[in-house]
C-alpha cells in the first residue's frame, strides 16, 4: 500500500441529508463501509485526498478507524448530476490476499494497418484479482493489425494472478475499414431517379 491511500476515517452517528451537506461543507464525504458479513459502519472521509485517489479505477483505501486499520475497496460514488460534487461513497471490507471482483477499464494501444481504425466494442474487462494487487487497466495492443481482426476477451493478457471473468468470446476491439459516406451530389435519390425517368417517359 501506498502512503497516499492511507485515510483518516471519522466514526458518524448522524444520518440525513442536513447532516451530509454539513459535512460537505466542511470538506468530508459521507460514507458507509460493509462486506463480510459485518455490520455497515458509517464514517466521514477527509473530501480532497479522497477525491484525489478515486480518480483511479477501483481504489483501495488503507483506513484508520479509531487506531484500526481497515481495507476498503472504493465500489460506488454517487456523484450531484449537477455540479459533479461527491455526496457518498460506499466502501467494501477487503483482507490482504483476498480476491475481489471488479470491472477493469481497457486501454488500446499503438496503431492499426495504415487505412484502418481500431473500434473498441468493450470498455472494461471484469476480472478476479488479488484486493492489494487490482490493476489500473489492461492493454491491448493494435499495432499493425490489419481490417477484419476481432481481439476477444480471450486474447487479452492479464496481470498475473489475475482471471477472466467475462465471456471469452466478447468482442472487444474489432479492425476495419472505415465506410466512406457518398456526396449526396454524386448519388441521387431514389426518388430524384423515379421523378427522372418519368419526366423522360412524359417527353417521349
Amino acid at each position: 500500500m501506498s502512503e497516499d491511500t492511507k485515510v483518516q476515517a471519522e466514526l458518524r452517528d448522524s444520518f440525513g441529508k442536513g447532516f451530509a451537506r454539513r459535512l460537505r461543507a466542511a470538506g468530508k464525504i459521507p460514507a458507509v463501509i460493509y462486506g463480510h458479513g459485518t455490520e455497515p459502519v458509517h464514517v466521514a472521509l477527509p473530501g480532497h485526498q479522497v477525491s484525489l485517489i478515486i480518480r483511479r479505477a477501483n481504489a483501495l483505501l488503507e483506513l484508520d478507524i479509531d487506531g484500526k486499520e481497515q481495507l476498503a475497496l472504493v465500489k460506488d460514488v454517487q456523484k450531484d448530476p449537477v455540479h459533479q460534487i461527491i455526496e457518498h461513497i460506499d466502501l467494501l471490507v477487503v483482507k490482504k490476499g483476498e480476491k475481489v471482483a471488479i470491472d477493469v477499464p481497457i486501454v488500446v494501444t499503438g496503431e492499426s494497418a495504415p487505412g484502418t481504425i481500431a473500434n473498441l466494442d468493450a470498455t472494461t474487462l471484469s476480472i478476479e484479482a488479488e484486493a492489494t494487487h487490482i490493476p489500473q487497466n489492461v492493454e491491448v495492443s493494435v499495432e499493425g493489425l490489419e481490417d477484419g481482426t476481432h481481439i476477444t476477451a480471450a486474447d487479452v493478457k492479464l496481470p498475473k494472478g489475475s482471471t477472466l471473468l467475462t465471456d471469452a468470446e466478447t468482442l472487444v476491439v474489432a479492425i476495419s475499414i472505415p465506410v466512406l459516406e457518398v456526396e449526396e451530389d454524386e448519388a441521387p435519390a431514389e426518388g430524384d431517379e423515379a421523378a427522372a425517368e418519368g419526366e423522360e417517359a412524359a417527353a417521349e
